[in-house]
């Protein structure tokens, strides 16, 4: 079976993404050791890795078939001597195609199995990556009781013995699902908050954070009583404000940071242990609000201790280094700007390039992939204009 995109000529096994065409100029390669565009068949809001060198992109259009892909980077961005190695695109390993928008996905580790969700919020989809073909396939899906159409549930995955997924739209309705036997846990009392949730992130096997649209944040042991499970801080939200929150797990400080961004551009890091009062609270160089908060995005480098990247305002993904701000209540300026997006067809395309997500390379310090609402899809090494000082 093959699996053909009109837009770009794909084929499973066998064709590649091409480059759009040459990338950097004299003015980019001051500020970029690589710098890579591409074009998917459609925008999408997801880019999961699987290791250091493939990642797992989904398209999240509505009213159409949208493509599940496996994309392997080009062996140039891979290896440690470049030049010998003249293959520049991506090459698409695995691929499927889903009936319904994938808003997010995430692969469970050691496993060949996926999940996604997406409006309508009635179901998750899980799907396997074919071992002796390319084909990624829908397997089952786990219906959501009560869920509201309008809304669509955010999910990560517990790592444990056994497979299991946390998922829920609103706090009321958390539940962890086994995948295998579809055994579900709800982690939410009668009392608990209508309110929706823009972001949860698993800490271990048995613990996670959720970040609701207010910008009140939560966090849950599933081994404990659901009446004594979450210690959940006051509502941050002012004035119509929506929020989405990461929270930095590696790095060499006292315990997990949450950095929580609203749709104006304010950024707060609070400590694990003390979800009533923000550490440090700053106001970042935004061009306006964000035009979809659905689409707002703070990630934590992996590899860079106090680094960070926001998206979701415009064209543009910011880096930013915690550790340089002095004090609260700042006007903070971003360390890069990655302005690609915006610029990719010689004019500004503002809110048409609406950058959807960014993700960290797993291992290389200040590798970026970034994707936007046309479909652009960009590779990029960033250089620290401080490191020369």
């Amino acid at each position: 079976m093959r699996f053909v995109s009109a837009a770009l000529g794909l084929i499973l096994g066998g064709n590649q993404i091409q480059l759009k065409g040459p990338v950097i100029g004299h003015k980019t390669k001051k500020r970029y050791r690589d710098l890579h565009a591409f074009e998917l068949p459609g925008p999408t809001r997801v880019l999961e890795w699987t290791d250091n060198q493939g990642v797992y992109v989904a398209g999240c259009e509505n009213h159409k078939r949208n493509e599940v892909l496996h994309l392997l980077l080009p062996p140039k961005l891979c290896a440690e001597n470049q030049g010998l190695c003249p293959e520049r695109d991506f090459r698409m390993k695995h691929g499927g195609f889903s009936d319904r928008p994938v808003y997010n996905l995430k692969h469970v580790p050691e496993t060949r199995l996926l999940v996604t969700s997406g409006p309508p919020g009635d179901s998750l989809q899980v799907w396997q990556v074919a071992e002796d073909s390319d084909i990624i396939k829908a397997v089952s899906t786990i219906a959501i009781h009560g869920a509201k159409s309008s809304l669509w549930p955010k999910i990560a995955v517990l790592v444990s013995k056994v497979p299991k997924v946390l998922h829920g739209a609103r706090v009321s309705d958390l539940h962890v699902t086994e995948l295998e036997s579809q055994k579900t846990l709800s982690m939410s009392g009668r009392s608990d908050s209508e309110e929706e949730i823009s972001s949860l992130q698993v800490l271990d096997a048995d613990t996670f954070v959720f970040c609701c649209a207010s910008g009140r944040l939560g966090l849950v042991d599933i081994r404990q009583k659901l009446c004594d499970s979450k210690r959940v801080a006051s509502n941050l939200g002012l004035g119509g404000e929506w929020w989405y929150a990461a929270v930095q797990t590696s790095g060499h400080g006292p315990g997990p940071t949450i950095a929580s961004l609203s749709s104006n551009g304010q950024l707060q890091l609070t400590d694990l242990r003390d979800l009533d009062h923000p550490v440090t609270t700053v106001q970042c160089s935004v061009s306006r609000p964000s035009p979809d908060w659905e689409l707002l995005r703070v990630t934590w480098a992996p590899s860079l201790d106090g680094y960070l990247a926001i998206s979701g305002f415009d064209g543009t993904v910011q880096i930013y280094d915690t550790t340089s701000w002095e004090r609260n209540g700042s006007h903070v300026e971003p360390l890069f700007i990655h302005k690609g997006h915006l610029f990719m067809d010689g004019t500004e395309k503002d809110v048409l390039s609406l950058v959807t997500t960014h993700s960290w390379h797993p291992s290389k310090p200040r590798t970026l992939l970034s994707a936007a609402v046309d479909a652009s899809l960009h590779v990029w090494d960033w250089m620290d204009p401080c490191s020369s000082c």
